[in-house]
């Protein structure tokens, strides 16, 4: 199952929420010894997390996280904007109808077409809030899993090699990508349109088309 929660209600679904974060940490501290902040239970959590973002969820079988990203408006404080304008020469990006996606996350037992799920639910709070573009931060290992999900996205500004290399993208999401996404995802564009209109109402995409 897809889930599209604001930060203000996480607190509804109290198992998902707790294990997203605690995925995170997992992932960005134990596995990829990133410079992030655990605390006492377990969760790896920031600054950002604390502006309300919108998290897409990928919900397992017993109601546990299995995938997560975290989305931010650029018109707000985010990642890229604050922590990465080197790699943009300097140039923020800003806009009402770009968006920031990072903590992009799965767990240790996600099935296979976890990330491609995830995508795809990005791709769809896209269309519905009427957002043309993605913008997020990436490492090397990303690479491949972009790929292979059929979502590589439009590089504006890299820097390093190996473990060391990182860059910002810029994601579109036509009507071939979503096809494509949506193949590998295992789940068809009129079910991930269910998910998002279960979490807003249909009135929010009319209102946003």
């Amino acid at each position: 199952m897809l889930r599209f929660i604001y930060a203000n209600d996480l607190d509804d679904f109290p198992q998902l929420r707790d294990s997203m974060f605690r995925d995170r940490a997992d992932q960005f501290k134990t596995r990829l010894d990133w410079d992030v902040s655990v605390d006492k239970d377990g969760f790896e959590r920031d600054e950002y997390d604390a502006l309300n973002p919108l998290y897409v969820i990928v919900e397992n079988e017993h109601g546990l996280h299995a995938g997560s990203m975290r989305l931010l408006p650029t018109t707000s404080r985010c990642m890229v904007n604050d922590h990465f304008i080197d790699l943009m020469d300097g140039v923020a990006v800003t806009s009402p109808f770009i968006w920031e996606c990072t903590r992009f996350c799965l767990s240790r037992t996600a099935a296979r077409n976890v990330a491609s799920l995830l995508m795809l639910a990005g791709g769809e709070a896209m269309v519905g809030f009427g957002i043309e573009q993605c913008v997020g931060v990436f490492d090397q290992r990303m690479i491949r899993i972009y790929r292979m999900i059929g979502a590589s996205p439009e590089i504006l500004g890299e820097v390093g090699a190996g473990k060391d290399y990182i860059a910002v993208g810029l994601w579109s999401f036509s009507n071939a990508a979503r096809l494509k996404v949506s193949q590998n995802a295992g789940v068809s564009p009129e079910e991930s349109k269910v998910w998002f209109d279960r979490a807003f109402g249909p009135e929010q995409r009319v209102a946003q088309v």
